[in-house]
């Protein structure tokens, strides 16, 4: 394998970046597709072993686009992959496992839709950019929108449960932020299996001592493991990253809403699942919130454009 001679710090990226609508739609489609996971885990997947699904999930992708992009991370760039892995899924992955199996999907979904706030917050504290009002409104709205979705009246609530998703969503955050602050001099896809590689390698010991090893795997399993091996992670988390180096972070994380949309409209056209009135009204929320906050970001990029000229 060729590996990346770069020694640098990263390269420095513009502060704003013209806002193309295929960006934004091609980034879309990680969220929406990611959306997914709650029905094929559930579906597809052996039940009890979630950190190994996670590690399968990472690892064997990760190998497979660095057997395709031919280039290692080395220097700085080696811990700083480990660093954005551990965040955006080893530790991501792993407070969402132990925050969906201690707390109600609807309780856990909506902890976790607080993400566009954290963004909001990381990005002024790492990256300088304002905070702005509008944009903290729309993330409230899709908050709002994500609890009318899938919150239920029986919803019970725990105090572990709820620390892990706040937590599982500080450190997506975190990544997301990083990832825009640190740009090596690689492609999307490069940084990509940097990224999935990390992760998967910090998950693998720690599946490994925790849980067993699963025997007679059935092809449903391979599938599943497949669907997110391959597209639910190779293949979304490149338009992920691709969309953080061209888009900003916050515009990013205003699509996190649609994984709960998703999630909800395959059940109901798979599962038979029925809408109420209060679900049609959280959808109305969070599309109204994904579309307020797109626009919010396109007029502070082309604000902040325009006094740079």
């Amino acid at each position: 394998m060729k590996i990346d001679s770069s020694r640098t710090g990263g390269l420095s990226v513009p502060q704003t970046s013209p806002v193309h609508a295929l960006d934004v739609l091609s980034t879309a489609a990680a969220p929406a597709i990611w959306g997914s996971t709650y029905i094929v885990t559930t579906e597809f997947m052996p039940a009890g072993i979630p950190l190994t699904v996670a590690m399968l999930r990472a690892l064997p992708a990760g190998i497979l686009l660095l057997v395709i992009v031919r280039t290692l991370p080395r220097g700085v760039w080696l811990w700083r992959s480990f660093l954005l892995g551990a965040f955006n899924f080893s530790i991501f992955w792993w407070l969402l496992f132990v925050s969906a199996y201690r707390l109600p999907g609807g309780v856990a979904a909506t902890v976790g839709a607080i993400q566009p706030l954290i963004v909001i917050g990381l990005a002024r504290l790492v990256l300088g950019r304002a905070i702005q009002s509008a944009a903290i409104a729309s993330a409230v709205a899709g908050v709002v929108g994500v609890a009318l979705l899938v919150l239920t009246p029986a919803a019970k609530l725990d105090a572990i449960g709820i620390a892990a998703g706040l937590g599982g969503a500080m450190s997506m955050a975190c990544g997301t932020v990083l990832s825009r602050k640190w740009q090596p001099p690689v492609s999307a896809l490069t940084f990509t299996a940097w990224q999935l590689t990390a992760g998967g390698v910090l998950l693998l010991p720690v599946a490994l001592s925790l849980e067993p090893v699963p025997s007679n795997l059935t092809a449903n399993n391979a599938l599943g493991i497949v669907w997110l091996g391959l597209v639910g992670a190779a293949g979304t988390y490149f338009l992920w990253l691709r969309g953080i180096r061209r888009l900003e972070p916050t515009m990013v994380s205003f699509l996190l809403f649609l994984s709960p949309l998703t999630a909800v409209t395959l059940g109901w056209i798979l599962l038979d699942q029925t809408l109420t009135l209060s679900q049609i009204a959280g959808v109305a929320l969070i599309v109204g919130g994904i579309w307020f906050g797109q626009q919010t970001q396109k007029i502070s990029v082309a604000k902040a454009r325009a006094s740079m000229s």
